[in-house]
């Protein structure tokens, strides 16, 4: 009967930072449509494992269950991935999720994805203002450029695209990515335009598009579906322009 239909978990727990990760099996009730998020909450409602013994409710993150925060990013079935937006009947079973590694566990599932916002600060990912007094109408961008800002604007920081990349490891400082789309669209912007040579400067530095190595996982495990092997031909270009400008500049 499909009333009697279980969905099987196997779930990478961690007590904290320093524990030794470990796993659990859990058999869910089936429902159809389920995501992966309506699943961890159903085990949290009532933390028993397949053989009956008693545990405590597995810890992640999550909030909109939209796939536009980023908060439930996590591998699933070995793939990185939103679990909110994951669905229980295009998995095989049993169901392996595990935290995304790239990052430090804080337990279970969570992880702290710090790494990705100080990136965003080295980089200057932000349009300053000059004072809070009334500046008049913004200046406007093409309809075109508008279009292609909009796709970037779409990074949610859910670290999918480091976890996936293999140039993002405990041996590398390379931030990411995300953020190549990150500083093309702050760039591409009217007023953002005025800090692009300060951000490409911070971008080629250590940890920047030198530790690229043009594996484009991103661009296919991204869950926005972000262009992002293009900002990264695009920021390549405007540095390789920067410097030759610096160069010759300087002489």
């Amino acid at each position: 009967m499909a009333e009697n239909k279980t969905v099987v978990f196997i779930i990478s727990r961690q007590d904290g930072p320093d524990a030794t990760p470990y796993e659990e099996k859990f058999e869910v009730p089936y429902r159809q449509n389920m995501n992966v998020i309506s699943a961890l909450m159903e085990i949290r409602r009532n933390p028993v494992k397949a053989n009956g013994e008693k545990t405590s409710p597995p810890q992640w993150e999550m909030n909109c269950l939209e796939e536009v925060c980023g908060a439930c990013s996590m591998v699933i079935n070995g793939k990185p991935r939103q679990a909110c937006s994951t669905l229980v009947d295009k998995l095989t079973q049993p169901i392996r999720v595990e935290p995304m590694r790239t990052f430090p566990v804080v337990r279970d599932l969570a992880v702290d994805r710090s790494r990705m916002f100080d990136a965003l600060k080295k980089v200057k990912a932000w349009i300053p203002i000059d004072g809070t007094y009334d500046l008049g109408p913004g200046p406007r961008m093409a309809e075109n450029k508008r279009q292609w800002a909009y796709e970037l604007s779409k990074c949610m920081t859910c670290g999918v695209c480091l976890e996936a990349c293999p140039n993002v490891n405990s041996k590398t400082d390379f931030m990411g990515p995300f953020v190549f789309g990150q500083v093309e669209l702050k760039n591409a912007h009217p007023t953002g335009e005025m800090n692009k040579e300060e951000r490409l400067e911070s971008f080629m530095d250590e940890g920047g598009l030198q530790g690229c190595g043009n594996s484009q996982n991103c661009v296919q495990s991204c869950p926005k579906g972000i262009p992002l092997t293009t900002s990264i031909a695009a920021i390549n270009r405007q540095a390789a322009i920067h410097s030759l400008k610096s160069f010759f500049g300087s002489r």
